[in-house]
């Protein structure tokens, strides 16, 4: 163990000096770059689109989508996409957006979405378009293949492989780390069971899943999804109904503290503005994905004929991710913790509160201390093992694309490793890694989505020109 936190005191500045220079000016530009791009490209496609979204997705909801012939439907492949957006990014993650960059950081969280919802549209319809289909039937897509569509030769070959080594430690390892470690803290403060145990509980439940393949993965992501945004959802409108004369108070708050940041989280002005603007972006890139390249690989395996389909399907899963869960979790934070009645209303972090705790300290004071602890480590532990099942896929589909099937097993078992790792070191160290790597990803993804606007452009215009001539 003293070998360990060595390793992480000699680890943790090196890592937190190249995510600053990532997070604070190439990963915002290139985030809220491709967005913007995309959604002039596509005619705002979150907005004229939305509404063709929720009804394939609402429309014939069924939690029983039953084994497929091949791949997934088309909603769980959005169930595991979803698996994957909402998990600690969620709920930690926006924890420690609204502690370090103050309430505003929230208001940028939903910048980010909007213009990335445009960008998961050219993500999973490029999925579906490059997907290839092996001797088996089974379907291979993700950034890797439409990476290589975008550039041949040795240059598109560079890019793909340092995408897929990318998203292998990121979300394969790393990623995992940080699940299992708001699960292990959150278990730890609700429960007292030690940590390491709930790993190794951890450990067991996965590799049953993983050993399944797709189709236990799916059936696993389509009902537990919706179960368990619907127990959070009512949680969280179960204190907000209690609160409600705060939220007023609260939304003035999201907005006024994204333009004047330092009257809350002090510094100057310039200081302060990157900070929230940064935060909103990691910790909104951490969230829902859009850019990051990891939910191309579930839509990919959607049963649709028509990439259009499926892009239009994704952006839903953006807007449940940021606007509904994330965006509530940070309302009952701020209206319990930062109005003028909270703990937390002058900007002062008193000591223990930190972004694991920070939600069930919110939800307690409406719950009770024991209560908020209690039912926030239960929604964490379904939302954070979710992500753990999706992101172990998205993993896999890379090392199969780099060594092939057959190292999978080791991939399994490495992976696994790593989720037992994740209940045993600090949190900030694992965090940090995770950035680090979600933001390496999205250099190789944001590159081809550009290099393939034209293609995504010519889908979203040719649905456009349908519907304008059924009218």
């Amino acid at each position: 163990m003293e070998a360990l936190q060595a390793l992480e005191a000699w680890l943790y500045p090196y890592v937190c000096d190249i995510n600053v220079t990532l997070s604070s000016y190439i990963l915002v530009f290139l985030l809220i770059g491709v967005g913007l791009w995309y959604s002039i490209r596509t005619r705002f496609v979150q907005i004229r689109c939305f509404g063709e979204g929720m009804r394939k997705v609402f429309g014939n909801l069924s939690l029983r989508g039953g084994r497929q012939e091949r791949g997934m439907s088309s909603f769980q492949a959005l169930a595991t996409a979803v698996a994957a957006q909402v998990g600690t990014g969620n709920i930690v993650g926006a924890s420690g957006a609204i502690l370090t960059g103050g309430p505003g950081a929230i208001f940028w969280m939903w910048i980010i979405a909007f213009f990335g919802m445009a960008t998961i549209y050219a993500e999973a319809t490029l999925a579906i378009v490059t997907r290839v289909t092996d001797n088996q039937g089974h379907f291979h897509g993700g950034p890797v293949y439409y990476i290589t569509t975008a550039f041949k030769g040795p240059f598109g070959k560079f890019l793909a492989g340092f995408f897929a080594v990318a998203i292998i430690l990121a979300l394969g390892f790393m990623g995992c780390m940080v699940q299992s470690n708001s699960i292990g803290s959150t278990f730890q403060t609700a429960f007292h069971v030690p940590s390491w145990v709930v790993g190794i509980a951890l450990v067991a439940i996965c590799g049953f899943i993983f050993l399944g393949g797709m189709d236990r993965l799916a059936a696993v992501t389509e009902k537990l999804v919706p179960v368990m945004a619907v127990v959070f959802l009512a949680g969280g409108l179960a204190v907000l109904i209690a609160r409600y004369r705060y939220i007023p108070e609260t939304f003035a708050m999201i907005f006024r503290y994204a333009f004047q940041p330092q009257a809350i989280i002090g510094g100057g002005f310039g200081y302060a503005i990157k900070t929230a603007i940064s935060q909103g972006a990691k910790r909104g890139l951490f969230s829902n994905e859009a850019g990051m390249g990891s939910t191309p690989h579930a839509h990919a395996q959607a049963n649709v004929k028509d990439p259009h389909d499926q892009g239009v399907v994704a952006m839903v899963g953006v807007f449940i991710d940021t606007f509904v869960v994330l965006t509530l979790n940070a309302l009952v934070i701020i209206s319990t913790l930062y109005t003028s009645d909270g703990i937390l209303h002058t900007g002062v972090i008193p000591e223990g509160i930190s972004n694991t705790n920070l939600a069930q300290t919110a939800f307690g004071t409406v719950f009770g201390a024991e209560g908020g602890a209690v039912f926030v480590a239960v929604c964490l532990f379904f939302f954070a093992f979710s992500t753990v099942l999706s992101w172990n896929m998205f993993g896999k589909i890379n090392v199969i694309y780099l060594f092939g099937k057959k190292a999978v097993p080791v991939y399994a078992a490495v992976a696994l490793v790593f989720i037992f790792l994740g209940t045993l070191m600090s949190n900030t160290l694992v965090w940090e890694l995770t950035d680090m790597f979600n933001n390496l990803m999205v250099i190789p993804n944001a590159i081809a989505l550009f290099a393939l606007t034209g293609t995504v452009a010519k889908i979203a215009r040719s649905h456009s020109g349908k519907r304008a001539a059924k009218k």
